[in-house]
This record gives structure tokens, C-alpha cells and sequence, in this order.
């Protein structure tokens, strides 16, 4: 009775005042005479009223918002995914989504879908939530500059940065004299004009070249450490550069920009003075997730809104008064990490791609209709990878840098990006730059951002070294065994090692494994790199340590993690690549099901492997998708770890299906010899039983081994049987079989490694 007393309880309080609510309505009715309440007459069918009040809820500006929002994250992340696969930054991605939702492609072939999904009365809220985005963008920007790094590198760094913006502006204004008369607005002096194209050749993206950076591996040689300072150093001076552009802009000449440049100046001593001595001491006091309560939160929130303010008010930009309030906040790096992921996601997700797609909007390719408007196009291209290209990299030639480093500076410092809309953007808020040029500057800032990854790799290709002659060592290493494991867990990592000991545990001299973790670029920050690449190692390095193993570690920032860890274990020459096992999100729940078969169909990758029949179309697979891409594509042998807390390894279990499992006995010879594991086996078809090639691989192992492994035949597997054992490996077939069959004592194995050879 005990067990339905709730329900009675709830069964009864929702029926009692159900009556009393319906009571109190009837009697409530009989209030209504003589207060001349007017009844609407019902012409039109309840079915129309509903469609009446449904498009009238589907046009409430608030219902507009979010399909905007919606639309524009989807068409953001979707082109972004694109740019990633091709090897580009996915902020391209996000710049074409935002084009191709305006007028240039959306609203020229279809202006019907276009003016409802953003009707001009809208804009104003996709503006100022663009804007709120940005503010937000700009403060994580300051706070990924390293201020020391750059009182570390400056020498160099300065005489390449500063090189890298006067060479660019100097042509921009050169190239402003040209064109002024035929493209800048009416009532625009030249001044204005000149600046801002000159401002706009010279600018940097700070956060898209550090991502590349990282990505490409070069981020701890002194190569990256220079590109980096330089692209700071340069974010830092383009940006007090255009405050200063800005107010001659407003003010309209130099002398009444004084008073402008007066107040800033004024506000930046204060920033700098006043500010970030208390910030300090408010970071240093709270480094941990758990201490840095709301109320201290809300303090750099009101510092950050409190220096746009001022900034706006003064007339340099909010934004500059955004990225000075996170250059000046705490140097500590955990609490930056903490504060970003705070800032971060809801920026870069959420709200920078309206920025985007309102950039979008406002950019009309259609009105470049004559071959003389795409020949000032190019033009405006030529100049800015001239200035900017070969500026940077004639500056840091000078300073001693070799061509190929040069050139590769000159490569990245051409890097535009986000920065470049920016500025832009405040151009053509300001009335200094026409529709057309604003046009014109975009597919430049396209064009200068998507040819930084071809011109690196054209330069690579250009300097690379001339393959020598085979040397002895690199004929000893074909004799070795080279493990790679790759982890994104340092746990599962741990464990990782633990398995690939077993297998060189006494073959150490001719063994080497290589701890490999991949981490996504965009989780990644310029400032902390080195600190998030310590601390993913720590367990690994403490648990070689332990097991008295050498181990080759390898971190890398990725754009594409599946891929290149499949280019890591092709190219490495390895012998046994070790990944663990990741639950899909796609599994558990109908839904899940739905959307993870849609995501198999839809991506390309997945779809060209089907093609080919790497993947079966409809196969039920027992992996997520990173583990089954991984094996489709890996030439070596893969092993997944399905870790339990894997313990010593002591003893195996290996069910043995067909003749197609003989592989497994190379693994099992190496761990019996490594480790002295006993291991069972067991014919899980009876066809095993009498195989000749089998008997012998056992026979050879006992021989050098005896008591070591061992055949069962009609065993019933259950928990307590599976419970004597560390660890079960099986093959990959094995393993669907297992799965397909739906074996109730899958559920009490141990750890479990699944190989493909």
C-alpha cells in the first residue's frame, strides 16, 4: 500500500482543486452582468482563426529572430564544416554563408524567401545583436594576446609587424588617389577615404592566423613564435591605429581629432593605471571555476561594458574599448581559460555568425556588373597580398629570417579573416565607403584569408629538402615494432600505454611507442597552448614513468581530428595504431538513430566511403562514427580499447570465430612473450577446432611458452567466467558477430581490445 500512497496523494490534489478551479470559473461568469462585455462574432470558421493567429505568430518580429538565428547558425556551421574538410579556415565558411544569405545569391534567385527570412524592418535587431557578438569576440581577442610574448620577442616582431602595416598602408592610400573621383561617396573627403582603404590593406586576423599556426604544427618552433608576436604586435597597432582613423573620420581633419585623441588617450592611461592593477588582484584571488562566483564575473562584465561605453562616447568604436578591456584583464592563464570558456562559446556560436550574415547582407556582388568594377577588384587584391605579402616578408628577410620562414610570414601576416569585416563594416557605418568598394574589399578579405593554406604549402613544396640516401638507421627501424596511441582522454590514455607496454615490454631497444593527442583548433588559445599541452601529458608521462617505458609524445592542434590521426599512423610507418572507444551521439535513443542515419547519408566523407564500399550502406556498425572512419581508412593495424580500467595484464580471453581471426596469434605471441599472459581461447563456431594453421601457432607459442594458453570448446560464458580475466581481444568481425548476436555477457567483459588488420 506504502508504494501507491504518492499516487493516490498526486490523483487527489489534482482532482480536488481541478473541481475548485472549474467552480470558481462558473461562478465567476455570474460577475459579468452589466459590465457590457462585447462577445467578437465568429465569422470566420475556428479553423481560419487558428491559421489567422498562426501567421500572425510567425511574422511577430521575435518569431522572425530566431528563424533568422536559427537559419543563419545552420548555414554558418554547415559551409564552415565545408571549409574545414579542404583544409581552409572555417571562418571562410562562415563569411560565404553570410554572402550567399543576402542579396547576392538568396535575395537575387530567390527574393521572395529572401524578404521573408529578413525583412528590412528586422535588421535593426540583427544589427545590434551582430554588434553585442562582436563586442564579445573582440574582448576574447584581447584576451588571447600574450602581452609576454610580446616583451619576450618584440625586437624582431616590431620591425616585421610595423613594416607589415606602414608598406600595405602606404599602397592603400597610393591606391585610394586612384580610385577616389569614380568610388568614394559624395561629401567624403579623401582623407577619410584615403585612411580607411589604407587601414583596411593593413590589418591582420590575429585569431585565424593563430589557428593556422597551431593546426599546422609550427606553434613551438621559433618560426611560430615570431608569426605570432608579429600578428599581436600587429592587432595591437592597427587597432590604435584605426581609434586614431576613426576620430579624424568623425571629427573631419586632424587638429579637431586632437581632442578625440586627447580623450583617448586619457582613457587608455586609466585602463592601464587603474584597471588592470585591480583586475590583477581580483584574478589572482579567484583562478578556480569554483571561486569565481557570479558577483565576481559580473565585475569584468561591467568593465567590459563600462570601456565600449567610453570608447563609443569618446568616438573611437565600442569595439576598441572591448578589445583594450581584454587585453588589460588578469595575465594568469587559468583564469583567462575559466573567463573565455565563459565569454567564448556564446560569442563565437551563438552571435558572431549574425555578424556575418548582416556583413552579408549589406555586400552586393550583383552591383560589380562590369568588367571594369571586377578589373578594380583585382586590383584592390594585387595591392593588398603586395603590400601585405611581400611587405612582411622583404621586413623579415631584412631581420635575418632565412626566405622560406620569410616567406611563410609574408604568407600568414596576408591572413585577413574576421578583422578585415570589422573594419569595414565601421567604414561603411561611417559613410566613407560606397556599396561597391565595400563589395570589392570583401571578396578581398575571401580571397587574401583562402590563399594563406595553398601559399603555404606552395612554399613548403618549393624549399622542400631532396629526399638523400637510405641511411642504416632507417634500415634498422625496418626490423622495429612502432606503436602509435592516440587519446583525447588522458585516463583512457593511461590505459592505452598500459596495453601497448604489454606488447614491447621486453623488446625495448627495438620498440618505440608515440603518445599522440589531437586537440580541435578551436578549443585552443595562443596564450595557453603550452600550459593545455603540459597538462594533457602529465598522466601519460607519470604512467611511462611508472611502467619504466620511453615514450615519444606528439601534440597538434586539429582541423580535422579523424583525418589526421589516419595521416599520422599511413605516413608514420607504423605497426599498431591504439585509439579508444567513443560512444556516439547518434546511439540510445530513436531520435539519435534517426539523426545518426541522416549524418551518414549527408556527409560527404561517410557517403564517398559507401560509394566505394569501404562502408556498407545500411550496416548496423557497432562503432561511433570517429572509430569507424578511422578504421576504414587506417593501412595499418588499428586496435580500439574499450577501457574498464584496464589492470596489468595478466590474463586474456580471445573468442576465436573463423580462420579469418588467425591474425590475432601475432598479437597474442607478442603479449604472451612481453608480459608471461596466460591466454584462453575459446572456438565460439567449433570450426576452429581442427585448423592446421591454428593448432601450429598454438604449438609454436607452447613451445617457447609452456602452460601459457589454452582451448575451450562448448564453455558457457557468463559473468563469473568473464570476471577471472583483464582483458578479452577479438577482431573486428569478431566483434559485430558478438554484437549483431546480442550477447547478454558482452555486458560483463572486461576491457576489450578490438583489432583490424
Amino acid at each position: 500500500m506504502k508504494k501507491f500512497k504518492n499516487s493516490f496523494f498526486y490523483v487527489g490534489v489534482v482532482g480536488v482543486f481541478s473541481v475548485l478551479m472549474y467552480w470558481t470559473m462558473q461562478k465567476g461568469k455570474g460577475l459579468e452582468g452589466g459590465r457590457n462585455i462585447v462577445i467578437p462574432p465568429r465569422e470566420n470558421s475556428q479553423w481560419m482563426e487558428f491559421k489567422s493567429s498562426l501567421l500572425s505568430n510567425l511574422t511577430h518580429p521575435l518569431a522572425i529572430l530566431l528563424f533568422q538565428i536559427l537559419t543563419i547558425i545552420l548555414a554558418a556551421r554547415l559551409l564552415g564544416w565545408v571549409c574545414k574538410k579542404i583544409g581552409q579556415p572555417t571562418v571562410i565558411g562562415e563569411i560565404a554563408a553570410g554572402i550567399l544569405l543576402g542579396p547576392s545569391f538568396l535575395g537575387m534567385f530567390f527574393p521572395g524567401f529572401s524578404a521573408t527570412l529578413f525583412p528590412t524592418q528586422s535588421l535593426g535587431n540583427l544589427q545590434f545583436l551582430s554588434q553585442i557578438g562582436l563586442i564579445l569576440f573582440m574582448f576574447v581577442v584581447g584576451m588571447e594576446l600574450d602581452l609576454k610574448v610580446l616583451r619576450n620577442q618584440a625586437k624582431e616582431a616590431v620591425v616585421i609587424s610595423h613594416a607589415s602595416i606602414i608598406i600595405p598602408f602606404a599602397l592603400g592610400l597610393g591606391l585610394a588617389y586612384f580610385i577616389y573621383e569614380n568610388f568614394a561617396p559624395q561629401g567624403v573627403q579623401f582623407t577619410s577615404f584615403g585612411l580607411f582603404i589604407g587601414i583596411a590593406m593593413s590589418i591582420t586576423a590575429f585569431p585565424v592566423l593563430a589557428r593556422i599556426v597551431q593546426e599546422r604544427g609550427i606553434n613551438k618552433t621559433r618560426l611560430g613564435t615570431v608569426v605570432i608576436t608579429c600578428a599581436a604586435t600587429d592587432d595591437i597597432t592597427a587597432w590604435c591605429i584605426l581609434a586614431a582613423v576613426i576620430a579624424i573620420v568623425k571629427a573631419g581633419s586632424f587638429v579637431s581629432a586632437f581632442y578625440i585623441i586627447f580623450l583617448a588617450a586619457g582613457y587608455m592611461l586609466i585602463m592601464l593605471k587603474v584597471i588592470k592593477p585591480f583586475l590583477k588582484r581580483v584574478g589572482d584571488l579567484h583562478t578556480t571555476p569554483e571561486n569565481l562566483s557570479k558577483p565576481v564575473v559580473a565585475i569584468f562584465f561591467l568593465v567590459l561594458l563600462i570601456s565600449s561605453y567610453c570608447t563609443e562616447i569618446i568616438g573611437i568604436h565600442a569595439l576598441f574599448g572591448a578589445f583594450m578591456a581584454g587585453a588589460i584583464m588578469p595575465e594568469n592563464m587559468k583564469f583567462r581559460t575559466i573567463f573565455i570558456e565563459k565569454v567564448e562559446d556564446v560569442a563565437l556560436v551563438l552571435l558572431l555568425p549574425l555578424f556575418f550574415v548582416f556583413t552579408g547582407l549589406r555586400t552586393q556582388i550583383g552591383l560589380l556588373n562590369e568588367a571594369y568594377l571586377w578589373k578594380v577588384c583585382g586590383l584592390i587584391i594585387l595591392v593588398a597580398v603586395a603590400g601585405k605579402f611581400l611587405g612582411s616578408a622583404l621586413a623579415a628577410r631584412f631581420v635575418g629570417q632565412n626566405w622560406k620562414d620569410s616567406l611563410t610570414i609574408g604568407a600568414l601576416m596576408n591572413t585577413r579573416g574576421l578583422m578585415e569585416l570589422v573594419v569595414l563594416n565601421i567604414g561603411y557605418d561611417l559613410g566613407v565607403l560606397t556599396p561597391e568598394i565595400f563589395a570589392m574589399m570583401v571578396i578581398m578579405a575571401l580571397v587574401t584569408t583562402f590563399m594563406t593554406g595553398p601559399a603555404l604549402d606552395g612554399i613548403n613544396f618549393a624549399f622542400r629538402k631532396k629526399a638523400g640516401e637510405v641511411t642504416q638507421q632507417s634500415v634498422n627501424a625496418l626490423d622495429s615494432f612502432k606503436i602509435l596511441i592516440s587519446f583525447r582522454n588522458p585516463e583512457t590514455g593511461k590505459s592505452l600505454l598500459k596495453l601497448a607496454n604489454g606488447f614491447i615490454k621486453k623488446n625495448k631497444e627495438n620498440a618505440t611507442i608515440t603518445a599522440m593527442h589531437l586537440s580541435p583548433s578551436n578549443e585552443l588559445h595562443a596564450f595557453n597552448i603550452d600550459e593545455y599541452e603540459k597538462e594533457s601529458f602529465a598522466p601519460i608521462i607519470a604512467e611511462s614513468r611508472h611502467l619504466n617505458q620511453k615514450i615519444t609524445t606528439l601534440f597538434k592542434a586539429s582541423n580535422d581530428i579523424d583525418a589526421d590521426i589516419v595521416a599520422a599512423a599511413n605516413k608514420g610507418n607504423y605497426d599498431l595504431l591504439l585509439v579508444g572507444f567513443q560512444q556516439s551521439i547518434f546511439e540510445g535513443s530513436l531520435l539519435g538513430k534517426v539523426l545518426g542515419f541522416a549524418a551518414r547519408i549527408v556527409n560527404p566523407n561517410r557517403f564517398i566511403d559507401k560509394v566505394t564500399g569501404k562502408e556498407k550502406l545500411f550496416e548496423n556498425t557497432p562503432f561511433d562514427e570517429r572509430t569507424q572512419s578511422i578504421l576504414s581508412k587506417t593501412e595499418v593495424t588499428v586496435g580500439v580499447l574499450i577501457d574498464k580500467n584496464l589492470p596489468v595484464i595478466k590474463r586474456v580471453f580471445i573468442p576465436l570465430f573463423d580462420t579469418t581471426d588467425f591474425f590475432l596469434f601475432t598479437h597474442i605471441q607478442k603479449l604472451v612473450s612481453n608480459t608471461g599472459a596466460r591466454v584462453t581461447l575459446m572456438d565460439m563456431s567449433g570450426n576452429i577446432k581442427g585448423d592446421a594453421l591454428v593448432n601450429q601457432a598454438i604449438k609454436k607459442i607452447e613451445a617457447v611458452h609452456p602452460g601459457h594458453i589454452s582451448m575451450l570448446h562448448e564453455v558457457k560464458i557468463e559473468r563469473k567466467f568473464l570476471q577471472q580475466y583483464d582483458i578479452m581481444l577479438t577482431s573486428v568481425d569478431g566483434w559485430k558477430k558478438l554484437v549483431a548476436a546480442q550477447s547478454l555477457w558482452l555486458n560483463y567483459t572486461p576491457s576489450n581490445l578490438i583489432l583490424k588488420p
